[in-house]
């Protein structure tokens, strides 16, 4: 009896992956083996990379704050350590928008805290 292999299924796979890596560099594209590798680092990049982001965003608004901070004479460190004693809720995405965009609202925070 003839060894069945489901070509159906295994070429559906194939078109997958060869239609997520349209757009690569050379071989990248089009060569199965070598799609294959490029699509599962791929992967893997995109899993790391989501990670990495929520880090470079923090570290963006910490900088963003410390100089909206020094503007009005007064340290990153010691701002936070204040709203934490004043009891001010405001996440650093939060704080980082005020300085970058409502500077005025920003001041009114840390004329509130010293």
């Amino acid at each position: 009896m003839p060894r069945s292999v489901n070509a159906v299924a295994s070429r559906a796979r194939r078109k997958k992956v060869l239609k997520a890596t349209r757009g690569y560099f050379g071989r990248g594209s089009n060569v199965w083996t070598v799609a294959k590798n490029k699509y599962e680092k791929g992967l893997q990049y995109a899993y790391r990379d989501r990670k990495a982001k929520k880090r470079e965003f923090r570290a963006l608004w910490i900088q963003r704050i410390n100089a909206g901070a020094r503007e009005h004479g007064i340290s990153y460190s010691q701002l936070m350590g204040l709203l934490k004693k004043a009891d001010i809720e405001l996440n650093r995405k939060v704080l980082a928008d005020l300085a970058m965009n409502h500077p005025e609202a920003f001041k009114a925070v840390v004329e509130r805290v010293k």
